[in-house]
């Protein structure tokens, strides 16, 4: 098709018009002419007048399906394959359009119906645009995805996956099977179902570690480096991967396997810190889905001679990945684009870290470490601080209530669930909220606070000197101010103390706020008059002098 020069002087309907005749008549000349010209003038078009002729478009369709069933060129194959798909973006036309015959000629042709399918150069260019009119299908018509569980698109598409370990398969190729995989299993819960039964998780488990091999540098001791084809690759399967996996709850070998290949995907080298962010995004959303047990596999056990830097190395494990997730989240902290955004962006990698903490003893104690180093500087609030531990403490106050219990989850498992240090160190305020949603503002101790050893001795010899200066509610030493009433004569007081008892009583009568007092659960309870606050202060202070 080389030897022809697009004209994009020939109108659209003349071009169309041409193609349907000459294939129809044979003239070979006439057809080929015109489907460069359409090519030319159309291939980012999404709407087309000339089709809205009625029958045209079927007409165009059905030329090239004859075509498509009568030539062996390549080449002819290729423009074909790039015409369906310029027509096939009018969702509205798509389910009309497509047959059984053109079903079984674009599998024939992208090599779906044969396990001995010759990838050669000669034929990938056809492939690959056989595979985007089949995405273009798929993705514009609902009823072509359901019909993919008996026309055995979704089938040969996971056959053809299960040759990537002995069968040399261009990237290319995988990226879009791949994708298409993705795609069926996000919408349709039954082809979902399906890929989970067909043993979908060792299968596209395996896809990651062909991957591996075939990156650059991979061994059992260097980080693989990928190129831009090879990170897009495992994401889409790490994505397809994270589709199946929604309802996986139990430890076996195979989601064992899959952490082990996920902590060499967290420890890659993409080309691209952008391609880094998306692949390391990837391997951590598919983490949320794994059992947290099987977290234990992303610690590498340290061998007899090896050499580690210090902040690498704990109680026999190399925590390179651990470590490796808690700079994600640090670079996401410092990600200005998402603060409009947190849910989204802090959400998976904070659910990871809560459940490995939760989960692993050497996990929790590590974050411990990073997150909530033993306190030295008490001048500043705790989320005033460029740390963790302060971008943490910002989150217990964010409206997002999903990412603001997040995170206090993650602080407070990584104080062993004990009230006192928690207040330690993100100050009473901050917490509030989260003992009051447990009912810890009482006497009321945590329960799983029992799951832990008992609390050493953390404090540093800083932090003694000043803890009886620290305020607890701000949790640090709060700053010497001015007495607002100095000066003031009684009756000034007394002026000041009766409106500032007016102000809270017309919040109270308006259901601004809300006097309450806490029960014997531990959570605060609404009270019916401010009586009844004096009450329970009476009965609190009965023992004092």
């Amino acid at each position: 098709m080389q030897q022809y020069i697009p004209d994009l002087s020939t109108p659209t309907s003349t071009n169309i018009d041409n193609i349907i005749t000459g294939i129809k008549n044979g003239n070979k000349g006439l057809y080929e002419q015109a489907l460069v010209n359409f090519l030319a003038k159309e291939h980012e078009n999404f709407l087309i007048e000339e089709l809205n002729v009625p029958d045209k478009r079927e007409q165009l369709w059905s030329a090239l399906t004859t075509l498509t069933s009568l030539t062996e060129d390549n080449d002819v194959l290729a423009v074909v394959f790039t015409c369906f798909r310029i027509i096939s973006r009018d969702k509205a036309s798509v389910n009309r359009l497509v047959s059984e015959e053109w079903l079984d000629l674009i599998m024939l042709h992208t090599g779906l119906n044969d396990t001995l399918f010759d990838y050669s150069d000669d034929t990938l260019c056809k492939i690959e645009e056989g595979q985007k009119v089949l995405w273009n299908i798929l993705f514009n018509s609902k009823e072509q995805v359901e019909a993919a569980l008996e026309n055995g698109v979704l089938e040969r598409i996971l056959d053809r996956i299960r040759l990537y370990d002995t069968v040399h398969v261009p990237d290319s190729i995988k990226y879009y099977d791949l994708k298409i995989i993705f795609y069926l299993t996000a919408v349709s819960k039954t082809i979902r179902l399906k890929v989970e039964s067909a043993n979908g998780l060792s299968l596209l488990s395996t896809t990651l570690k062909v991957v591996l091999k075939e990156s650059v540098s991979y061994s059992n001791v260097a980080p693989a480096t990928l190129d831009d084809k090879k990170t897009d690759l495992a994401c889409e399967a790490l994505k397809a991967l994270f589709n199946i996996t929604l309802n996986c709850h139990k430890v076996t070998d195979a989601t064992k396997e899959l952490v082990e290949i996920l902590r060499n995907y967290l420890l890659a080298n993409p080309s691209t810190l952008d391609k880094t962010w998306q692949l390391r995004n990837d391997v951590v959303n598919l983490l949320t889905n794994l059992p947290a047990p099987s977290y234990a596999k992303l610690l590498i056990p340290m061998t007899k001679g090896a050499t580690l830097p210090k902040t690498l190395e704990f109680e026999g494990y190399n925590m390179i990945v651990i470590y490796e997730i808690l700079m994600l989240l640090e670079a996401k902290f410092k990600d200005e684009t998402a603060i409009g955004n947190q849910l989204e962006v802090y959400s998976p990698v904070l659910s990871v870290l809560v459940r490995g903490a939760k989960a692993v003893r050497a996990i929790r104690k590590y974050l411990r470490i990073h997150i909530l180093p033993p306190l030295i500087d008490m001048d500043k609030r705790p989320e005033e601080t460029d740390t963790l531990r302060g971008h943490l403490c910002k989150l217990l106050t964010t409206p997002i209530t999903e990412v603001r219990d997040l995170a206090a989850e993650l602080l407070f498992v990584l104080c062993k669930c004990n009230v006192a240090r928690m207040v330690k160190y993100t100050g009473f305020g901050n917490a509030a909220g989260m003992f009051a949603q447990r009912g810890l503002l009482g006497v009321n101790k945590c329960e799983e606070e029992a799951n832990y050893s008992a609390e050493e001795d953390s404090d540093t010899e800083e932090y003694s000197e000043q803890k009886h200066l620290i305020n607890p509610v701000i949790g640090c030493v709060e700053k010497p101010h001015a007495d607002p009433m100095a000066g003031m004569t009684d009756e000034q007081k007394e002026y000041e103390t009766m409106k500032l008892v007016q102000l809270i009583d017309s919040l109270s009568k308006s259901g601004i706020i809300q006097p309450a007092k806490i029960g014997p659960d531990g959570k605060p309870h609404a009270v019916g008059h401010v009586l009844e606050l004096q009450d329970g202060a009476t009965g609190r202070s009965s023992d004092s002098d």
